[in-house]
């Protein structure tokens, strides 16, 4: 099988990178605290004491700042030196190793858009993968990759932070994923990988263009596309329906089915409440700085907010199916009302909001009690629906 060799980010990469985040975050936010602590202390000081507590404030900030530029420079040193270390390119690649390509992956959904702007190495292209390598959306190489093409396409698009083991998920439970059980029906499960802390419009837009080369290069002509994503996939893939393309035989047009799980289609919990408590942290000098490492979170992270509204329409020839969970057995129980499945609320997986909103009328949706987020990667109910729906 012929594939396309990207070396990536190493393990001095690795290491750089952690001696600039923890110059830039852990030495930066106890510094800034630090200093914020010294003078409120010596403000309040100043008053009672006829401001004869000025020059020591002074004197004590003098101090800390340069106790911590030291360490700062010395971090920023260490980050440089490694740098230069790693464009030799000696040490062994994070993908070469499960383990490695997980931390690429999850450091990319975290911080993916700063990478691709300051670290490109370290960002991750959208690619098709098969044994942890990208395949070209060639066809010698798409046709070397999957030697049992057949003409009915499913593409999976993972979540935040994810990879495309993810779908392999409770394999050893169930005995089988979600591509095994396409791929003994006809279908030929095409996974992807993409950099998830990239804004989801983009990543749309990057979608739309792999799909339209691989249905041009595809070894057989394409009859049905399936596409299939779980949390932040479902609206990379809704992302993707709004790029237009000029080309003969548009990908949109031979999508049949959407199935999208625990996707936030109206936004999730946790990121509104992690934006809330960045802005929070802010209203005080003391925890302003730990307010400032929640904006580093990635766009992609930023985009979970909202999600994506009514401004995204659903694929006019396409079957949406749409998959909630929620922790409790009943979704009307307070908790489970509250939580969903842990990290997306059941009306917004369902696409169903307050104020009547239905992004998508007319959709099969499936709800599973009990079942976490990350539970609908591979869950027997939605094998059985799989079954019926791309019958």
């Amino acid at each position: 099988m012929s594939t396309q060799a990207v070396p990536g980010p190493g393990v001095l990469d690795a290491l750089s990178l952690l001696a600039e985040v923890a110059d830039d975050l852990v030495v930066g936010t106890a510094r800034d605290t630090h200093l914020a602590v010294v003078d409120r202390v010596h403000g309040l000081l100043r008053k009672p004491t006829l401001d004869a507590g000025a020059v020591p404030g002074s004197l004590h900030r003098t101090i800390v700042s340069s106790v911590y530029a030291g360490l700062g420079l010395a971090l920023r040193a260490t980050s440089a030196g490694l740098d230069r270390a790693a464009a030799l390119e000696a040490d062994p690649r994070l993908e070469a190793d499960p383990r490695g390509r997980f931390l690429h992956s999850a450091v990319n959904g975290l911080i993916g858009d700063r990478l691709d702007r300051e670290r490109p190495r370290w960002s991750i292209p959208m690619a098709v993968r098969v044994a942890g390598r990208d395949v070209r959306p060639v066809t010698p190489e798409l046709a070397a990759a999957f030697p049992d093409t057949t003409g009915l396409v499913a593409v999976f698009v993972h979540g935040l932070c994810e990879d495309e083991t993810r779908w392999h998920l409770h394999r050893d439970r169930l005995g089988t994923t979600y591509p095994e059980a396409l791929a003994s029906r006809g279908w030929t499960p095409v996974a992807l990988r993409a950099n998830t802390g990239l804004p989801v419009r983009a990543n749309g837009a990057f979608l739309a263009g792999l799909l339209q080369e691989l249905t041009d290069a595809w070894p057989v002509p394409v009859e049905r596309i399936a596409l299939v994503g779980h949390s932040m996939g479902g609206l990379v893939i809704r992302a993707a329906s709004t790029v237009r393309t000029e080309a003969d035989e548009p990908w949109s047009g031979l999508v049949s089915d959407v199935v999208c799980l625990g996707t936030p289609h109206l936004g999730a919990p946790l990121a509104a409440f992690v934006g809330r408590s960045s802005s929070r942290l802010g209203w005080l000098p003391e925890s302003a700085a730990f307010g400032r490492i929640l904006d580093q979170r990635s766009a992609g992270v930023r985009d979970l907010v909202e999600g994506l509204a009514e401004d995204v329409p659903p694929l006019p020839r396409a079957r949406y199916r749409l998959v909630s969970g929620s922790v409790t057995v009943s979704p009307l129980n307070p908790v489970g009302a509250f939580l969903g499945d842990g990290l997306v609320r059941v009306p917004s997986a369902q696409g169903r909001g307050r104020r009547r909103v239905d992004l998508f009328p007319g959709a099969d949706v499936l709800h599973l009690p009990g079942a976490g987020h990350f539970d609908l990667l591979n869950h027997p109910q939605v094998h059985a629906h799989l079954e019926e729906w791309l019958s």
